[in-house]
């Protein structure tokens, strides 16, 4: 039997154990490390990366290799030649003493001479670009824009997983800290239940009273169950953005709607973690000092965002010039053919200048398209900039206005707590009816929980302002 217990108590040990508390920082790193947002922008900084890489290729010459084999029906250069016509007669005097006749009415008959019928020609070729209407200077340069875009999206989408962490995080908080209310409140109208029992018995007291508490109490059950249900959705949440690991096995306090004792939800479909939660009725909380109106725009991503658009538009209009300029190159190259039956090789050196002459007329309204497009970007980064200190503003009133809330809930605590004892010591005076008692309680719970919400939305609004401010 002793064995048996200690199995038993081996395992709900190992099981508290395993249920890892983190902090809130701690689930902000998982998730900046596993959210798949994260990963998205890292991606895309290491192709912007690559891209840079290959923009920076475009300096060094541009080597190619040529091979070809060719065997024609017939040869590619042909011709007649009559020996007759360029023999002249004192020529043909001296001949005719030397050679015999067969061979003097040869050069009488024109023969035909065909070449190149099949062969093989090879070459290696190495151009130098040295001048190239700036194509490849702005291209490098507009290469790195992007990258330095991409490393901006990516603290974008940081701030972006850091305030939905926060959002998840304090909804989990406000939640627990809730059924903690919840748990006050119960052990408030148990005490309640007891004294009111008793003046029944006694004959003090109504029995209506009795039926008043438990109903409240039945009320209380009811808010417990469906905070049971928004911690675990809240949990559930908070778990998979942050890329926590999920349980193994279904977590053996829910019920399965199958039956009875059946584990419910599915491998991995549940978290059993907990959070450290802050002591939020004694935690030391003050009002920050407001960033100087425009001071930390320029530091913003979406200000450094909009700068580089137009950095951008700027190098854009530059190719479009250059597409439109002469290019001059250089080069030098090796060959070889085979083509009159003996092998050659020989190297070359060449300069070679195109002037796109046709391109002018389309290319001076890609120029007017690119010039229209600069001066779009730079009033979208005029007025953003506008619209980010508006929104500092509004992020700064925000906080204002939840931190004067969450003094307001603080006093209505002290003030619905002072109501609950007095309207109690009224009820075992016999000077209060049971339903004043149970309004003072519910007016106190109400009181708790505006509080909890209050000092959770204090905290996303004072992230919300420090994202708006670029701390």
């Amino acid at each position: 039997m002793k064995k048996i217990f200690a199995i038993i108590a081996c395992s709900v040990c190992c099981d508290f154990v395993a249920a890892q508390t983190y902090t809130l920082q701690q689930i902000k790193d998982s998730a900046l490390h596993n959210n798949i947002a994260i990963r998205s922008a890292k991606y895309n900084i290491e192709a912007a990366h690559q891209q840079r890489k290959e923009a920076f290729t475009k300096y060094f010459p541009n080597v190619s290799g040529t091979g070809l084999w060719f065997n024609a029906n017939k040869g590619m250069a042909q011709t007649t030649i009559n020996p007759s016509e360029m023999i002249s007669s004192e020529l043909g005097t001296s001949l005719a003493q030397m050679l015999p006749v067969e061979a003097l009415a040869a050069l009488a008959n024109p023969i035909s001479i065909s070449m190149m019928k099949n062969g093989t020609i090879g070459s290696l070729m190495a151009a130098q670009p040295v001048f190239a209407g700036g194509q490849i200077v702005n291209g490098n340069k507009l290469a790195k824009v992007g990258e330095d875009v991409s490393r901006l999206q990516l603290q974008l989408s940081e701030n972006e997983v850091e305030k939905t962490v926060e959002q998840y995080f304090w909804l989990l908080a406000s939640l627990q800290e809730k059924m903690k209310t919840i748990e006050a409140v119960d052990t408030l109208l148990a005490d309640i239940h007891k004294d009111v029992d008793v003046a029944v018995r006694a004959g003090l007291a109504m029995r209506n009273d009795l039926l008043q508490v438990q109903l409240r109490q039945n009320d209380i059950e009811s808010q417990r169950l469906k905070l049971q249900n928004g911690i675990s959705i809240a949990r559930l949440l908070l778990g998979q953005y942050a890329g926590l690991t999920p349980d193994p096995k279904p977590h053996p306090l829910t019920p399965s709607p199958k039956g009875e004792g059946e584990a419910y939800g599915g491998e991995g479909n549940s978290y059993s973690f907990d959070i450290v939660l802050p002591d939020m009725n004694q935690q030391a909380y003050s009002l920050p000092s407001p960033v100087g109106d425009g001071l930390g725009v320029t530091l913003l991503p979406e200000y450094q965002l909009l700068g580089k658009q137009v950095e951008a538009a700027t190098l854009q209009k530059k190719l479009a010039v250059g597409q439109n300029l002469p290019s001059v190159a250089v080069g030098a190259g090796y060959n070889y053919h085979n083509m009159l039956d003996n092998n050659t090789t020989f190297g070359m050196v060449f300069a070679t200048v195109s002037v796109p002459i046709s391109d002018w007329w389309g290319g001076s309204h890609v120029i007017k398209r690119r010039k229209i497009e600069h001066r779009k970007a730079v009033e979208q980064l005029e007025d953003n900039a506008q619209l980010l200190k508006i929104r500092m503003q509004n992020a700064w009133n925000g906080v204002e206005e939840s931190y004067q809330q969450l003094q307001l809930a603080k006093r209505s605590i002290e003030q619905a707590s002072e109501n609950l004892r007095l309207n109690r010591d009224y009820y075992r005076a016999g000077t209060s009816k049971m339903s004043d008692l149970l309004e003072a309680q519910l007016l106190y719970q109400q009181s708790l929980d505006k509080y909890t919400d209050a000092f959770a939305d204090y905290q996303n609004k004072l992230l919300e302002y420090k994202q708006a401010t670029g701390q």
